[in-house]
């Protein structure tokens, strides 16, 4: 039988510049559903991504009625553990409701939502065609480089490391992400959410 597992876990501050922080949240994969390019895939996204995901998968599938998003109060405080808690509970609770959905497993920007750290612009991108990597090839790229987004072709024959080293680089075509390292990085001072 199939499952796909989603945890929305480890919320943690990032500072964004002097004046803004927000909180982004790690989201855990664990499916054997033939849907999923990758069996497993850990990355991290903010609230607002997560708003523009409902927004595209809503557009797609007009006739599906989505699940909300926790609401955007303007009294969150990212300093309130309960807030923060609340908040992720009802991140998670929306990702296990689409993920019950066959007709919204079939949207590519899900696919890249949940295991690539690629911008909304740039699933945008791969989605309509406008890049050279298909959204499988972003997938696998993105895992087996060490959760960084996938060095160009071109790049490697300049005498970067082949594919199958372990070894990192943010010089892609793409915009690189702060929080494309990894899952697990160190908290930084709150102000205010954007």
């Amino acid at each position: 039988q199939e499952f796909v597992t989603v945890l929305v876990r480890d919320p943690r501050t990032q500072k964004e510049d002097s004046w803004h922080s927000y909180i982004d949240y790690e989201i855990f994969i664990h499916t054997n559903s033939m849907c999923f390019t990758r069996k497993t895939s850990c990355v991290r996204r903010r609230f607002r991504e997560f708003v523009w995901l409902r927004q595209r998968l809503q557009s797609n599938a007009v006739l599906i009625q989505l699940p909300e998003l926790p609401s955007k109060t303007p009294f969150f405080n990212m300093n309130n553990p309960h807030h923060v808690d609340h908040r992720r509970q009802g991140l998670q609770e929306f990702l296990e409701k689409i993920l019950q959905d066959a007709l919204l497993l079939s949207d590519s920007r899900l696919h890249l939502f949940l295991q690539t750290q690629l911008s909304p612009e740039d699933m945008e991108a791969c989605v309509s065609g406008q890049t050279k990597y298909s959204v499988a090839d972003a997938i696998h790229k993105f895992a087996s480089l060490n959760r960084r987004f996938p060095i160009e072709h071109e790049e490697r024959k300049k005498g970067k490391n082949d594919a199958d080293s372990d070894s990192e680089s943010s010089s892609s075509g793409l915009r690189p992400s702060d929080d494309s390292i990894s899952c697990g990085r160190k908290a930084s001072p709150a102000s205010e959410e954007s």
